[in-house]
């Protein structure tokens, strides 16, 4: 069953921008989009808060969420979080 899980990500000095472009120069957000069972994984900005981005990820099933999680992609977003200092 198809599911949608959305992330606030917030940071300060324009940290969680930071980290969205990050996101998309090092071609993560491309590599999760192309996941099998991937269904929607898009970024966006809160009209009231400049310091925090929203991420709609939905996949098709808990299983395909499980594999992404298990996968190499998701110590690179960590790594990025960490440096970049996001909540």
């Amino acid at each position: 069953m198809p599911f949608t899980i959305n992330i606030y990500y917030t940071g300060t000095n324009s940290n969680a921008k930071k980290f969205f472009k990050e996101m998309k120069e090092s071609g993560l957000i491309e590599k999760i989009r192309a996941e099998k069972g991937n269904l929607r994984y898009e970024y966006f900005l809160p009209l009231d808060d400049p310091e925090t981005i929203l991420l709609i990820d939905s996949w098709e099933n808990e299983e395909a969420l499980a594999f992404h999680h298990k996968s190499t992609m998701m110590k690179e977003i960590a790594a990025l979080k960490e440096n970049i200092i996001l909540k």
